[in-house]
């Protein structure tokens, strides 16, 4: 059986070729699986670029602001006017229907001021009953397992044969990345809960190990009692200025429920490290928007998706999809039947909408952008032609401001952007010299396979120019008001306090395992770990004893050593850290972190065969979880909990 790691090395990345295991016919790509729809043929740049509006709240009562927030199911216009809308999931305002969306209108939060959400598992169909999953559920993963019952739910379950995909009540919890919240607000990813469907089956399990501890511990602090199908977080907002975003963070499934969907922006603004209002480009939505509204501040987020060709969502229902291996899984082997270590789909989603277009008048405009793919990592630029050959000239700089905790230190003049997936950028982009009528193209010159490291055209081959190569068109119109931003090279940032001297430093490990009963299969798993006492690495699973132990207002390095192919995006949660530097294995020198890298940071690009070292301090007490977002990793044990404790 041919590894994918040698497929990757024949050169698929371009999607021409494929190394084929002795006797094993070639393995078909997911955009010619049949009935999945070509992306070549889906038309470019008919469709308006969604600008998603502000979350409208249940009450703004003295210092706090009130949500109630459901998930569900409906249809949605994805690919261009004419071809069948897509089933989705979204969030929405509870009270308003119309608010339903993929991406989720944006929650705007202000510094200081709290946030409760009371956030509801909705997906059940008209008559109460609960909704199956719109996507193949592999039930052989550690993962939630509601049909487990109370003992047996967040579980590795053992099957005597190989069963079909999980096909019951659907858990979801709610992530917000990059805040800065206690453990009972974090979303957890055993803190899930079903919807209040009839007809639940007798013995599931309605919720997750820590549902019941966070529920009452969240009762006790703040007098709001949850369930039985929702969960109420308080978002204190006491961090930096930032871009954050929501999502669904279930054990074994996250990578299904934000694919189907769930996913949106948390602005936070205003305190002492934020800029006046008017300095930016503005404005961004706001509630109450009469139609028509220009707005200069946008956030986008970019993902990859396939479809079939009746428009529903395409996600692998089999491993053969990764790298053609059929067989035999259970009892014969210990390879998952249904999960993909990675999975990229065909076409480029920007805002909900392939390939939209977006007009713009001839001033600077500000993006905040997010990669919210499962598993692509982006690079953006902006050109003159979709098709040139990659790299491609740069046509207009990309100003780059902030990253994942708030503004840099100073500006960043840079050609394009490199962006892991749950990275953002907070981007100036000046359109002002150009002529009405100019065409401008947003591209993504980052890979169809996992980001090894390095230069697109010399240390891998460029995503396919026609398809997910390109993201989103600009087209110049007339200028209706004057542009009174300041010009970004002319912008001083907020300054930026470091964290100051670590007591301690720890060495984990980024580990990649082939199956142990069919030599060149593989991956079978991914998961962190440590170092043992003989300097090996000690791969661990998400329910292995916690090894990560910080003690409250400690700062510590973690020494982060990728012992992979594959570059891995590190997200720790309810903390901002800052890279400190990268050194190559074995023994290279070490770099300092890219200029784009140098604030805050909640997620960090873990390159292959390398030390990367991060600074984080520990400012609240409770358990959380850190791992890697690819999205497919973190469901098949690439995560991990840790435990903030008291001196």
């Amino acid at each position: 059986m041919v590894s994918r790691r040698r497929v990757l090395q024949a050169g698929v990345a371009g999607g021409t070729s494929f190394l084929l295991a002795p006797g094993k016919a070639a393995a078909r790509p997911a955009s010619v699986e049949a009935d999945t729809l070509d992306p070549s043929a889906v038309e470019k740049y008919v469709a308006e670029l969604v600008i998603p509006p502000v979350m409208p709240p249940d009450s703004r009562t003295g210092g706090e602001d009130r949500y109630t927030i459901g998930v569900r199911q409906f249809r949605q216009q994805i690919l261009p006017p004419g071809r069948p809308a897509t089933t989705v999931w979204g969030y929405g305002a509870t009270g308003a229907p119309e608010t339903f969306h993929f991406p989720a209108c944006t929650i705007e939060a202000r510094h200081g001021r709290t946030v409760r959400v009371r956030w509801v598992n909705q997906l059940v169909d008209p008559n109460g009953g609960y909704l199956p999953h719109l996507l193949p559920v592999d039930p052989t993963l550690h993962w939630a397992n509601p049909g487990g019952g109370v003992s047996g739910r967040d579980s590795h379950p053992d099957f005597d044969s190989t069963p079909g995909p999980y096909r019951g009540p659907v858990p979801i919890v709610t992530h917000l990345h990059g805040g800065e919240n206690e453990e009972e607000s974090d979303g957890y990813a055993e803190a899930w809960y079903l919807p209040d469907a009839r007809d639940i089956p007798r013995g599931y399990a309605r919720q997750g190990s820590f549902y019941d501890v966070y529920a009452e511990k969240s009762r006790a602090l703040h007098g709001v009692p949850w369930g039985p199908a929702d969960a109420v977080f308080h978002y204190a907002n006491r961090g930096r200025a930032s871009t954050l975003w929501f999502h669904d963070h279930v054990l074994g499934i996250t990578r299904l429920n934000v694919y189907a969907g769930l996913a949106g922006f948390y602005l936070l603004r205003g305190g002492p490290v934020d800029l006046e209002e008017g300095v930016l480009p503005g404005p961004a939505p706001r509630l109450g928007d009469p139609p028509g509204t220009r707005h200069h501040e946008i956030p986008v987020v970019v993902q990859d998706r396939s479809f079939r060709t009746d428009g529903s969502l395409f996600y692998p229902p089999s491993r053969a999809l990764f790298d053609q291996f059929e067989g035999p899984y259970i009892p014969g082997s210990d390879i998952a039947p249904i999960w993909n270590p990675e999975y990229f789909g065909t076409t480029m989603v920007t805002n909900g909408r392939t390939w939209p277009v977006l007009t713009v008048e001839p001033r600077r405009y500000r993006f905040r952008f997010l990669n919210g793919c499962n598993a692509r990592t982006l690079i953006l630029k902006i050109v003159r032609n979709p098709l040139a050959h990659r790299p491609a000239p740069a046509a207009l700089d990309l100003w780059q401001l902030g990253s994942d905790g708030g503004f840099l230190p100073a500006p960043v003049q840079r050609d394009d952007l490199l962006l892991a997936p749950a990275e953002r950028a907070d981007v100036v982009v000046d359109f002002t010299s150009l002529p009405v009528g100019t065409e401008l193209y947003l591209i993504n010159e980052g890979p169809d396979v996992p980001y090894p490291g390095g230069v697109a055209g010399k240390d891998f081959t460029p995503a396919d120019a026609r398809t997910t190569g390109q993201v989103m068109k600009f087209t110049v119109g007339p200028l209706t008001a004057p542009d009174t931003s300041t010009a970004p090279a002319r912008l001083t940032l907020p300054p930026l306090e470091p964290l100051g001297a670590a007591g301690l430093t720890r060495r984990l490990s980024l580990n990649e395992l082939s199956s142990d009963r069919l030599p060149g299969v593989g991956p079978r798993v991914v998961l962190l770990g440590t170092f043992d006492a003989q300097d090996r690495p000690k791969p661990l699973r998400w329910d292995d004893p916690i090894t990560e132990t910080p003690v409250l207002g400690a700062t510590e390095i973690w020494e982060i050593h990728n012992l992979t192919n594959d570059a891995h995006p590190i997200h720790v949660h309810e903390l901002q850290f800052q890279v400190v530097d990268r050194q190559p294995l074995p023994a290279g020198s070490r770099r300092p972190p890219e200029a784009g890298e140098r604030g805050f940071k909640d997620t960090v690009i873990a390159p292959p065969h390398a030390i990367t070292r991060i600074k984080l301090r520990f400012g609240r007490a409770g358990r959380f979880m850190w791992h890697c977002h690819m999205l497919e990793h973190e469901d098949n044990e690439m995560m991990r909990p840790f435990l903030v404790g008291p001196a």
